[in-house]
């Protein structure tokens, strides 16, 4: 029997139930009851008839689960591997310091070699003591140095009130002269450096740069011991002994004169006396010295 038919015999007993005459003196039966009642018989009915057509449930044996064999796993220890890290090293770079070229600092035609510097009178300095510093150049460019050109002070420690010097005066290309300016050792003892630079007429600075360097007290200069006095007094004693020997070779001298003159002076005085005899014997022979 199909769900659709109990449903449809269901609702004809509601209906038939329900039209139904009572009978005297019978009780009027509960529509509500009624309906209960043959919603619990439909209920009923539909879980017999889903029962009868569900297939009979087959027992499916479930399969044995085997356990793997156990396998004991070690532990592993935790190592911290530090990655090494390399840091290169800040390279220095070492050498001797770039001198720039001279012909490199020309401006226009303009140009200066520098030749030979140095300062009069020479280092260490006293304490505001004058000095002059010298300067021998060479016109390297292809133009002139005019009166107007200028030396300056360019940068470094002041020596002096001087900044600047007119140049006053002209140098051909290929010629060389020599610069110098004024200056004052400052107080302080130390060194001291500073740098000058020629200039055209226009105050555009060319050419090599005119350094400067003096020192300042230092080490004192040990003055050389007078020894002229000494001098003067071993060439005094000798001159006296060259006298000495002089006059001892002049006496002997005179000494060995004196013996020759006596001798041939008796010589003579001999022959003299010879002579004298021999003329009285023959003046008189009768003379008794000349009787033999």
């Amino acid at each position: 029997m199909t769900r659709r038919s109990l449903l449809l015999l269901l609702l004809i007993g509601i209906i038939l139930a329900s039209c139904a005459p009572s009978g005297e003196g019978q009780p009027t039966p509960d529509a509500n009851a009624t309906i209960a009642a043959a919603a619990g018989t439909l209920a009923a009915a539909l879980f017999q008839t889903q029962t009868a057509l569900a297939p009979a449930a087959t027992n499916t044996p479930v399969a044995t689960v085997t356990s793997l064999a156990t396998s004991t796993v070690g532990t592993l220890a935790t190592a911290n591997i530090l990655q090494p890290v390399y840091v290169a090293p800040s390279v220095t770079p070492t050498g001797p310091t770039s001198t720039p070229i001279a012909s490199s600092l020309g401006v226009g035609c303009n140009n200066l070699r520098l030749i030979n510097s140095w300062t009069e009178p020479d280092s260490p300095l006293k304490a505001e003591q004058q000095f002059t510093q010298f300067w021998q150049v060479e016109n390297s460019g292809t133009c002139d140095w005019l009166y107007v050109f200028e030396i300056v002070f360019a940068s470094g420690d002041r020596t002096g009130d001087a900044s600047s010097v007119r140049f006053g005066k002209k140098i051909e290309p290929g010629k060389w002269t020599t610069l110098s300016v004024s200056l004052r050792a400052p107080k302080n003892t130390g060194t001291y450096k500073a740098s000058w630079r020629m200039t055209d007429g226009a105050g555009s600075s060319f050419g090599s740069v005119l350094p400067v360097s003096v020192t300042v007290g230092g080490p004192t200069k040990t003055p050389k011991p007078d020894t002229s006095g000494t001098n003067a007094a071993q060439t005094a004693t000798a001159a006296q002994n060259a006298i000495n020997t002089a006059v001892a070779a002049q006496n002997a001298v005179n000494t060995a004169v004196a013996a020759t003159l006596t001798k041939e002076a008796q010589n003579a005085a001999g022959t003299a006396s010879a002579v004298a005899a021999t003329a009285v014997c023959v003046a008189d022979p009768a003379d008794p010295s000349c009787v033999p």
